[in-house]
């Protein structure tokens, strides 16, 4: 299940990024259908990627619904099916006067992420137990995070820079055309294969929390939810790192042709440096946390590495060496990426028995705001002041998460639940007499369930 969500996470997060990559490849094909201003020209492209966040935002409570109500399997399966939907019409808009073809077919790709983003905490949950699910839910992020990385790899390869519009034409075409029929495929396994729980509950924590859903309501949750302050927070400095880490993946491309002109293949190559390096610091960061339930701790040090790197990244783009560039990227992704499963983590932690699914999409709801927010921001600083200025303000953006981090107070209650329930258990008495030299058990099971509530 972990495994066919990752590819589905997979082939979303590639359409996420795959136009953005090669946004001045994009903006030269669809210049006919695109505003006379540059501006707003540049602004058209960016809203290629940011319509995913736009559309998050309103979606995500009705999506978290529908996750808690009809479950995994449900979500999936129409998650995949608007995926393969909204790839499927890219292919119709390869000619220079269908950008709004182009758009709509991305928005239908990005309403199918609103069952992406908040499910890997989720799934974890439901089907794995208390020392694996931390990394599970790492390997959920670590899906999503490998479709950005062919995202960033593949476009320039595939769609170079041509000075003819056919030859881009055509190269799209086949690019399209691939994703589409890979989606398709993917729809179908799921639509066969996909389980939405397994027989059993693979935890204390879990069976708990099914127990509080069943006569759950949703809005209580969320009330709940936004009474509770460090959850609060979390969510606020969660959509600052994520956000920001949205929006440099949103401007990579033009901010590495700022500093290296004509290296489209070494802006996606530095983008795929960033997400193999955050794969490596999500998967990391899961069994750190599986091992030490360091929840806090680990998130204040990994978001303070984040403004770090984002700082090495910032002030040695100008130094005209593009290889120190792919080191400090690298190290950025690292810790900017690593933070993704960690946050989801300590937010379960923070919000427990709350449902999972509501807690970390309404963390994705605040990465969406904030990677619209700026994303505009450093698109707009970039025109009036500098690329370093753009860059500069995202450090400080990650300077205040840091801050606001630091003061969220430790409250681990699905820990203690699970702490809680095993030692009720412990203290149940049972007499064991003996009968011809022979142990004989004799326990009330009515007492035992009553004890454990289970």
């Amino acid at each position: 299940m972990l495994a066919l969500f990752c590819l589905y996470s997979f082939s979303n997060a590639y359409q996420w990024i795959h136009l953005n990559i090669i946004a001045n490849v994009i903006l030269r094909f669809y210049n006919e259908s695109l505003p006379a201003d540059s501006f707003q020209q540049e602004t058209a492209i960016d809203w290629l990627a940011m319509i995913y966040m736009l559309a998050y935002i309103p979606l995500i409570f009705p999506a978290a619904w529908l996750l808690d109500k009809k479950g995994l399997r449900i979500c999936h399966i129409l998650g995949s099916l608007l995926n393969a939907v909204g790839a499927w019409m890219k292919c119709a808009s390869v000619t220079p006067d269908r950008f709004p073809v182009l758009m709509a077919a991305q928005t239908i790709c990005a309403v199918a992420q609103i069952w992406v983003l908040g499910i890997p905490a989720r799934l974890a949950a439901v089907w794995f137990g208390p020392n694996e699910v931390s990394t599970a839910t790492s390997m959920g992020v670590f899906g999503n995070q490998i479709g950005v990385a062919v995202g960033f790899l593949l476009p320039p390869v595939l769609v170079p820079n041509s000075e003819s519009l056919e030859t881009v034409g055509h190269n799209m075409t086949i690019m399209f055309y691939g994703g589409a029929s890979i989606t398709t495929a993917l729809f179908f396994t799921i639509l066969i294969l996909f389980k939405d729980k397994p027989p059993r509950p693979p935890s204390v924590a879990q069976m708990l929390a099914v127990q509080a859903a069943e006569n759950e309501k949703y809005l209580s949750s969320l009330v709940r939810l936004f009474k509770n302050k460090s959850f609060m927070l979390l969510m606020i400095s969660y959509g600052m790192n994520t956000g920001s880490y949205y929006a440099i993946g949103t401007l990579l491309n033009a901010v590495v042709l700022h500093y290296f002109p004509n290296e489209e293949m070494k802006a996606g190559q530095i983008g795929l440096t960033i997400i193999l390096s955050g794969v490596a610091g999500s998967i990391l960061a899961g069994i750190w946390l599986d091992k030490t339930r360091t929840f806090k701790s680990t998130s204040l040090g990994i978001y303070i590495l984040s403004m770090v790197g984002m700082i090495a990244f910032t002030f040695t783009m100008n130094l005209g060496h593009i290889w120190i560039v792919f080191i400090t990227a690298g190290s950025l992704g690292f810790f900017m990426t690593g933070y993704l499963p960690v946050g989801f983590e300590f937010a379960a932690e923070l919000t427990y028995p709350e449902s999972e699914g509501t807690s970390s999409g309404l963390l994705n709801a605040s990465a969406q705001v904030f990677g619209i927010v700026c994303t505009i921001g450093m698109r707009a600083i970039m025109n009036k002041i500098s690329v370093l200025g753009a860059n500069i303000a995202v450090a400080i953006l990650l300077l205040v998460g840091s801050i606001m981090t630091a003061i969220i107070r430790a409250d681990y209650r699905r820990q203690k639940a699970g702490d809680d329930f095993v030692k009720r258990i412990d203290h149940v008495d049972i007499d064991l007499p003996k009968q011809n030299g022979v142990p004989e058990i004799r326990a009330s099971l009515v007492d035992l369930q009553e004890q454990s509530n289970y």
